[in-house]
């Protein structure tokens, strides 16, 4: 049965679909995170285990210690000589993995990007499974904070790494909608600066913001280490009053903070129906029950038809979900 990590927006049947598509032969999925001790990834790695009891591929998972641009490379060097069928990973740069993605697919392996992509590379790999069409994050994040501090101050945005591909087209994108929207004229982005999705140095970074910006109004921090550790910066600070805080974090993590007026609201999605729907379509695609081209749809059990767009890219759901203390019980993940 799926967990309480489905977010409003899916359309979702309570029932399996008849018939659902199962492995043959054993396929064996590993899917490779950014790195370890991040629990966002807690929670998509539970949909890969769910799915793959249902559909009786055997799946593991392997990780870096660190989110650098080449920790990645060994994980799925590991991985080509296992000769498994699937490696599923979210990438830490958009192009460092290029020829080890492109030995892997040499060798039959069919290689998933899940919840980033190798972005201006997407030759090297099969498919993306991302949370939503990436092109809406960036402004839904300035839109929140935006709407927090009336519009008008300093603002600064903590990410991940510099390398981060799915981080820096949010950026980018939030870049352009504070430059050309003239609803963000009275914004100030002051700096962008980069906490590597280590906690301790997030929470540096986070620190180093207070102190350098006296004025400063309002942070996104889009990446749940990072604004987790923000969060606890500015309630240890009592910043609260003065400093709005957004970004995109799991629910069980920035409850506390919602709670006790912290942050008032933050957006994600489900990372678990990524793990999900990434088991489901690779055991179709292995199976030769699918063909992984644009304009294709398929039925996945609980989530509905869905659809394989350009690029190969499939969106888990339509928009970010909103998390404020109006909802914030209602989720667990």
């Amino acid at each position: 049965m799926l967990r309480r990590t489905l977010l409003a927006g899916l359309a979702i049947s309570t029932a399996l679909v008849a018939g659902a598509v199962r492995a043959q032969d054993g396929i064996d999925i590993v899917y490779i995170p950014k790195n370890t001790g991040n629990p966002y990834f807690d929670s998509l790695v539970a949909g890969f285990t769910d799915a793959c009891a249902e559909l009786g591929c055997t799946f593991s998972q392997a990780a870096p210690a660190t989110a650098e641009a080449t920790s990645q490379i060994p994980f799925v060097t590991a991985q080509i000589q296992r000769q498994v069928d699937v490696i599923a990973i979210s990438p830490n740069s958009p192009d460092a993995l290029n020829q080890v993605l492109d030995r892997a697919r040499e060798r039959g392996i069919l290689v998933l990007a899940v919840n980033g992509d190798l972005v201006g590379n997407e030759s090297h790999r099969d498919a993306a499974i991302l949370p939503v069409d990436f092109t809406v994050t960036g402004p839904g994040q300035v839109e929140l904070l935006g709407s927090m501090i009336g519009y008008e101050g300093q603002i600064a945005i903590l990410s991940a790494t510099t390398d981060a591909p799915d981080q820096n087209t949010w950026i980018a994108a939030m870049v352009d909608a504070l430059a050309n929207d003239p609803k963000y004229a009275n914004m100030e982005l002051v700096t962008t600066v980069y906490g590597d999705d280590d906690p301790q140095k997030s929470t540096t970074e986070a620190e180093a913001l207070l102190q350098a910006y006296p004025d400063l109004r309002g942070i996104i921090s889009p990446t749940t280490v990072g604004v987790a550790a923000a969060a606890q910066v500015i309630q240890s600070a009592g910043a609260a009053d003065r400093i709005a805080l957004t970004g995109l974090g799991t629910p069980n993590q920035m409850r506390p903070f919602i709670k006790d007026g912290t942050v008032q609201a933050f957006q994600l999605w489900s990372p678990y129906n990524q793990g999900w729907l990434a088991a489901h379509l690779a055991v179709a695609a292995r199976n030769g029950e699918l063909e992984l081209a644009p304009g294709t749809t398929f039925e996945v059990p609980n989530l509905g038809a869905v659809s394989i767009g350009e690029n190969n890219v499939i969106n888990t759901q339509a928009e970010l979900t909103t998390f404020d203390a109006s909802n914030i019980d209602d989720f667990d993940f």
